[in-house]
Protein backbone atom coordinates (compact mmCIF):
# COMPACT_ATOMS: atom_id res chain seq x y z
CA UNK A 1 0.00 0.00 0.00
CA UNK A 2 1.36 3.39 -0.93
CA UNK A 3 0.44 6.94 0.11
CA UNK A 4 1.98 10.09 -1.29
CA UNK A 5 3.03 12.83 1.16
CA UNK A 6 2.28 16.25 -0.28
CA UNK A 7 3.99 19.41 1.00
CA UNK A 8 5.53 17.50 3.94
CA UNK A 9 2.02 17.04 5.37
CA UNK A 10 2.55 13.75 7.19
CA UNK A 11 -0.64 14.06 9.28
CA UNK A 12 -2.83 14.11 6.18
CA UNK A 13 -0.89 11.20 4.66
CA UNK A 14 -1.41 9.19 7.86
CA UNK A 15 -5.16 9.87 7.75
CA UNK A 16 -5.30 8.72 4.14
CA UNK A 17 -3.27 5.58 4.97
CA UNK A 18 -5.53 4.71 7.93
CA UNK A 19 -8.62 5.16 5.76
CA UNK A 20 -7.16 2.89 3.05
CA UNK A 21 -6.23 0.25 5.62
CA UNK A 22 -9.70 0.44 7.16
CA UNK A 23 -11.29 -0.05 3.74
CA UNK A 24 -9.07 -3.06 3.04
CA UNK A 25 -9.94 -4.64 6.39
CA UNK A 26 -6.38 -4.70 7.71
CA UNK A 27 -7.34 -3.58 11.23
CA UNK A 28 -10.13 -6.18 11.45
CA UNK A 29 -7.72 -8.91 10.38
CA UNK A 30 -5.03 -7.79 12.85
CA UNK A 31 -7.55 -7.86 15.70
CA UNK A 32 -8.73 -11.28 14.60
CA UNK A 33 -5.22 -12.74 14.47
CA UNK A 34 -4.30 -11.68 18.00
CA UNK A 35 -5.56 -14.98 19.36
CA UNK A 36 -5.72 -18.49 17.91
CA UNK A 37 -8.95 -19.40 16.17
CA UNK A 38 -9.97 -23.05 16.04
CA UNK A 39 -10.64 -24.38 12.53
CA UNK A 40 -14.27 -25.13 13.42
CA UNK A 41 -14.79 -21.56 14.70
CA UNK A 42 -13.11 -20.21 11.57
CA UNK A 43 -15.46 -22.19 9.29
CA UNK A 44 -18.48 -20.98 11.26
CA UNK A 45 -17.33 -17.35 11.10
CA UNK A 46 -16.52 -17.49 7.39
CA UNK A 47 -19.88 -19.10 6.65
CA UNK A 48 -21.77 -16.44 8.60
CA UNK A 49 -19.78 -13.69 6.83
CA UNK A 50 -20.66 -15.21 3.44
CA UNK A 51 -24.36 -15.35 4.41
CA UNK A 52 -24.23 -11.71 5.53
CA UNK A 53 -22.60 -10.66 2.23
CA UNK A 54 -25.19 -12.61 0.19
CA UNK A 55 -28.08 -11.02 2.13
CA UNK A 56 -26.62 -7.56 1.64
CA UNK A 57 -26.18 -8.17 -2.08
CA UNK A 58 -29.75 -9.51 -2.39
CA UNK A 59 -31.12 -6.52 -0.46
CA UNK A 60 -29.27 -4.04 -2.70
CA UNK A 61 -30.49 -5.89 -5.81
CA UNK A 62 -34.10 -5.78 -4.54
CA UNK A 63 -33.79 -2.03 -3.88
CA UNK A 64 -32.43 -1.48 -7.41
CA UNK A 65 -35.31 -3.49 -8.91
CA UNK A 66 -37.85 -1.54 -6.85
CA UNK A 67 -39.02 -4.50 -4.76
CA UNK A 68 -37.90 -2.84 -1.52
CA UNK A 69 -38.06 0.85 -0.58
CA UNK A 70 -34.72 2.63 -0.52
CA UNK A 71 -33.47 3.64 2.93
CA UNK A 72 -34.01 7.33 3.77
CA UNK A 73 -31.13 9.62 2.87
CA UNK A 74 -29.17 11.16 5.74
CA UNK A 75 -29.56 14.91 6.04
CA UNK A 76 -26.30 16.78 6.29
CA UNK A 77 -26.26 19.65 8.80
CA UNK A 78 -26.35 23.05 7.17
CA UNK A 79 -23.08 24.92 7.20
CA UNK A 80 -23.03 28.48 8.42
CA UNK A 81 -21.56 31.02 6.00
CA UNK A 82 -18.10 32.32 7.01
CA UNK A 83 -17.96 35.56 8.93
CA UNK A 84 -17.03 38.62 6.85
CA UNK A 85 -13.46 39.75 7.42
CA UNK A 86 -12.77 43.22 8.74
CA UNK A 87 -10.02 45.37 7.28
CA UNK A 88 -7.89 45.04 10.44
CA UNK A 89 -7.90 41.22 10.43
CA UNK A 90 -7.47 41.02 6.64
CA UNK A 91 -4.23 43.03 6.72
CA UNK A 92 -2.56 40.72 9.25
CA UNK A 93 -0.71 37.72 7.85
CA UNK A 94 -1.94 34.36 9.16
CA UNK A 95 0.39 32.67 11.65
CA UNK A 96 1.06 29.04 10.80
CA UNK A 97 1.69 26.55 13.63
CA UNK A 98 4.89 24.53 13.61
Amino acid sequence: MQVLVRDNNVDQALRVLKKKMQREGVFREMKQRRAYEKPSERKTREKSEAIRRARKLARKQAIREGLLPAPPKKKLPERKPPLPQTSASASQAPISPR
